[in-house]
């Protein structure tokens, strides 16, 4: 028992036992965050709804993960993961899709979600939830389920970019946000000037509807920049 009466279920320090009480003044609770258009005061994990993005490195630094989570009273309701720079991460990523879903997004910050990378996503996107810094921060009643697909884009593939480049040789543009590098169109000063690419996504989407590999080939390669306008194209994988 506390002076003045006041007692406390847990153990105190004899000099704090002495102390006298000074009473509290302020109890505006905390700080209104930004959730879905409106102003929301978080006490619980269930007060907390949004949808926003994580990056994440593991220890080494070798891979990435980009993770998208969708959450409606504090429960991940839709979850993207996205990893780039480590084989065995993709494997992680396949074990953390199935983790994620359902669990409130404390569950989820204190469950091992396989890869280190994926571990630190999580607590990045944790931390931008409970800070009301989401995407969708001022967005009314937030985004429906399935909304993450929409960074992905037609074909639902991630969209990645791959560049190659050394002082003695110069840059290989190998892969795009477009798609797959097929030739880098060079000028008179050997300068790249656009490149020729393939849309993966979108092949394999032709050649599952029917269409022969040739013509699905073919109707999906593309050019962007001055491409015809080279003197020369290379091959960047081969020269």
């Amino acid at each position: 028992m506390s002076n003045n009466g006041f007692s406390c279920p847990y153990a105190m320090t004899n000099e704090v036992k002495e102390m006298c009480v000074v009473t509290k003044g302020p109890h505006h609770g905390p700080a209104p965050i930004p959730e879905e258009g409106k102003w929301i005061k978080a006490f619980e994990i269930k007060d907390i709804s949004g949808l926003s993005h994580g990056i994440g490195h593991c220890a080494p630094q070798q891979g990435a993960c980009k993770l998208t989570l969708n959450v409606k009273d504090g429960v991940i309701q839709e979850a993207l993961v996205e990893t780039i720079g480590c084989s065995g991460m993709t494997h992680s990523a396949a074990m953390a899709a199935e983790i994620l879903q359902g669990k409130t997004i404390l569950e989820a910050l204190n469950t091992d979600l396989v890869c280190d990378a994926i571990n630190v996503a999580m607590r990045e996107i944790f931390l931008q939830l409970v800070y009301g810094r989401t995407q969708t921060a001022f967005s009314e009643d937030g985004l429906p389920i399935g909304a993450s697909l929409d960074d992905l884009g037609k074909g639902l593939r991630s969209q990645v970019g791959t560049m190659f480049a050394t002082k003695e040789k110069g840059v290989r543009y190998l892969e795009m946000a477009e798609g797959y590098v097929l030739s880098v169109g060079l000028d008179e000063k050997g300068e790249i000037i656009g490149y020729k690419f393939i849309h993966l996504g979108k092949m394999l989407d032709a050649i599952k509807a029917g269409k022969s590999y040739e013509d699905a080939f073919k109707s999906n390669v593309k050019t962007y920049g001055r491409y015809d306008e080279a003197v020369k194209h290379i091959d960047p994988r081969a020269e």
